[in-house]
């Protein structure tokens, strides 16, 4: 869940028109671009206790608050950007993907919590991954030609004691009446952390299924560089349903997901719903929730380089709210680890 110190500033954006609708501030946002493509605010809780009995372990919690742009004409000098979010990219123009038929941009943070197995030990859990706690904020910009889409994310954040980890765990399971991990002594040391991520995707087929039942599907690849995790994936989405939307993936977990990427024709009239399957394939080289810190000895595991994911959930539209319920199955991502990892999400999003 988010930290009760970001959780001001959550609302504080959310409610804020200068932030979300800059064309009633400015004057000069297209009030057509708004309307046909509209800004968007998502919520996503993921939790391993969604994947079943006895999962409270492994990618234990995690929550994020995202905010969508409508489609711009540039990122630099775009009227339906707030002034700060012009500047900064003013500052961030080497991540850009370019000239595109459309183009938006995504600001998201959120928070991760990865705890081992036992959570009645203090001492350290040797064979087991370390507690690890993870504050992030992400820039996202994504542009889009037909059915290609390419998104780049540059994320920032920090691991440790200052991520509140184990005070967000403790409320939480205080709230459920669970018993609380007593190992968080252990976890990670503070470092800072970044992770940037480029992904290609492209969707079949050409001309879409909006208009009643059919089926679509989405490849992706590319990978990470950073501290925080560097890898290389590939992997695919296959959904099928009433009335599709025209976007990239409708999995929680995808970059582009979320309803986030740029949109041609907006979201349909009425009910709509689809179930989709995802999968992905990583080559990990660094992992810090299972590496350890960068510069300081600290608690690690030996990580397994090939790690895979499936993932299945359904999507319920209807006007300005979306509504995605996925699970997900995950290979083993260490030597010795017990389980294989399962969690649930949830993500909730409405259009403005």
């Amino acid at each position: 869940m988010l930290t009760r110190a970001w959780l001001p500033l959550a609302l504080a954006l959310a409610v804020s028109p200068h932030f979300i609708t800059p064309a009633q501030a400015a004057g000069q946002c297209a009030q057509s671009a708004l309307h046909e493509h509209p800004p968007a605010i998502n919520f996503r809780v993921d939790n391993d206790l969604l994947g079943g009995a006895q999962q409270d372990q492994g990618y234990s919690n995690g929550a994020m608050f995202t905010l969508v742009s409508p489609n711009l004409q540039d990122y630099t000098d775009d009227p339906c950007l707030p002034g700060l979010a012009r500047w900064m990219n003013s500052h961030l123009e080497r991540l850009h993907p370019g000239e595109f038929e459309q183009q938006n941009m995504i600001f998201s943070f959120g928070q991760g919590l990865y705890t081992p197995t036992d959570n009645t030990r203090t001492d350290l859990i040797e064979d087991d991954r370390p507690y690890v706690g993870v504050l992030m904020v992400n820039f996202g910009y994504n542009a889009r030609s037909g059915n290609h889409l390419r998104t780049t994310q540059l994320a920032l954040g920090m691991v440790g004691p200052s991520a509140q980890g184990e005070q967000v765990q403790d409320a939480v399971h205080s709230v459920l009446g669970d018993e609380k991990f007593s190992g968080w002594d252990n976890q990670l040391h503070d470092e800072p952390v970044f992770k940037l991520l480029h992904e290609r995707m492209q969707r079949w087929p050409p001309n879409g299924n909006a208009a009643g039942w059919g089926w679509d599907a989405i490849s992706h690849w590319g990978g990470a560089i950073g501290n925080l995790a560097t890898y290389a994936n590939a992997g695919g989405e296959v959904r099928f349903g009433w009335k599709l939307p025209d976007d990239f993936g409708s999995s929680p977990m995808r970059p582009a997901g979320e309803n986030t990427a740029p949109t041609r024709y907006g979201r349909a009239q009425g009910w709509s719903s689809h179930l989709f399957l995802t999968s992905d394939a990583r080559w990990v080289l660094r992992d810090i929730t299972l590496d350890g810190n960068t510069f300081r000895s600290s608690h690690s595991v030996d990580k397994r380089p090939l790690v895979g994911d499936i993932g299945y959930g359904v999507a319920v539209m209807r006007g300005k709210w979306k509504f995605a319920l996925a699970r997900y199955h995950r290979t083993r991502e260490f030597d010795g680890q017990k389980e294989t990892p399962v969690f649930g999400s949830f993500t909730i999003s409405r259009t403005l």
